[in-house]
């Protein structure tokens, strides 16, 4: 730690390299590795007071863990947090979030383009509960303020959205729920929390799959949960986890910390990358549409710029004329982007998502989405962009 300013007054890359960092005595420079279940105590009053809370010490790795605590930590600097849960995965992330403080009864609005199994939770597994369930337009603030003019539990929504790359008007979207009694809940896996801080937007939860950029390698999984309400943290969604076992595993988020010290160098050499295919692709005659929130034809480019650092993001979307054939032929054609369903790798990544990541949906949920058999979801890497570029050339061709 700086002997000289606060790690609040650090740069992102600073934090991303140095932030949360707890050292053994044994001064090590890679962050330690706790590879342990449980915790010994000097004393049966020790653990006594352990347990309730009085004295500060690790009980048991489901509940917390010291190289769990060092992610925790250094993404909720970078986060601009007061508080962050890591979790085993992006999809306990969102699910805990809401999970921990809806029962039946409650209600909750989302909007309509989500992640396939963000859906299911919002469409499905809620209303088995007896939860009430309202899906909007995003991009529309007054279909959010006819459903919110109705009290709410809470809100849920992604922006840019997966896959096709909608904006969506944090703030607008938070103040409009607040009044309607309910807690802001933005999934930001797209934006990284190097573009986008809904915090700072209004937003009162922000969750993230940091198998995505935040390991961005291929590697592991992992989630996080962030958030300055400490009621929302300690009293529901910390009893919620420890209870249900959905934690981060101690060598998962060792690998999350060493991925976070290259995020900012990824990220931005991603984004470059997808700024130049996007433009690339609108000049491509194979190519009926193309969605990126750094193209002046994106509908909201002038709030995906004010919100996200004046950055279009790492994903594009595009549609293939010929509809499922074509876009099928395109993608067996590439050489060097591979078919994967992940994103935010250091790998381009391309998949069709009717198919694969929201092939659960029914055809008029994916209609609503505005996911079509044509279209085509492209994670940018870190290779050169020339190669990829001619890499998409040919495959179109």
């Amino acid at each position: 730690m700086s002997k000289t300013s606060s790690p609040a007054d650090w740069q992102a890359a600073t934090k991303l390299v140095r932030g949360g960092l707890e050292r053994t005595p044994y001064g090590e420079i890679c962050e330690a590795l706790f590879l342990t279940q449980a915790y010994a105590y000097d004393s049966a009053e020790q653990a006594e007071r352990s347990f309730t809370g009085e004295e500060d010490h690790y009980v048991y790795s489901r509940y917390g863990n010291p190289t769990v605590t060092m992610f925790e930590n250094r993404l909720a600097l970078l986060e601009g947090a007061e508080h962050c849960i890591g979790l085993a995965s992006g999809m306990a992330a969102a699910f805990c979030a809401l999970a921990c403080q809806v029962k039946a009864g409650d209600r909750v609005v989302a909007a309509t383009a989500l992640f396939g199994a963000c859906y299911h939770i919002i469409a499905n597994i809620l209303p088995n509960w007896g939860v009430t369930v309202e899906f909007v337009d995003g991009t529309d603030l007054g279909a959010w303020e006819r459903a919110l003019s109705t009290p709410a539990k809470a809100v849920f929504l992604e922006t840019p959205s997966n896959p096709t790359l909608d904006i969506i008007d944090i703030r607008a979207v938070a103040d409009l729920a607040h009044k309607a009694g309910a807690k802001l809940v933005v999934d930001n896996v797209f934006a990284t929390p190097l573009l986008q801080k809904p915090l700072a937007l209004g937003a009162d939860i922000v969750t993230y799959s940091a198998t995505k950029h935040i390991d961005g390698q291929g590697r592991t999984l992992g989630g996080a949960v962030l958030s300055n309400d400490a009621h929302f943290m300690e009293k529901q969604l910390t009893p919620f986890y420890r209870n249900t076992g959905p934690s981060l595993s101690p060598f998962n988020a060792w690998i999350l910390l060493k991925g976070m010290e290259t995020l900012e160098l990824r990220v931005l050499r991603q984004c470059d990358n997808a700024l130049d295919i996007a433009r690339f692709l609108e000049g491509r005659g194979e190519v009926s549409r193309v969605m990126y929130p750094g193209l002046d034809s994106h509908p909201q480019k002038d709030l995906a710029m004010a919100q996200m650092s004046g950055r279009g993001g790492t994903v594009v979307s595009f549609e293939v004329k010929g509809g499922r054939e074509a876009a099928f032929k395109t993608i067996n054609a590439l050489g060097i982007i591979d078919i994967a369903n992940n994103l935010g790798d250091v790998k381009s990544l391309i998949t069709h998502p009717a198919t694969t990541t929201h092939q659960r949906l029914k055809p008029e949920e994916r209609a609503a989405m505005g996911i079509s058999d044509s279209l085509v979801r492209l994670s940018v890497g870190i290779e050169d962009v020339r190669d990829l570029t001619a890499d998409l050339a040919q495959a179109l061709a």
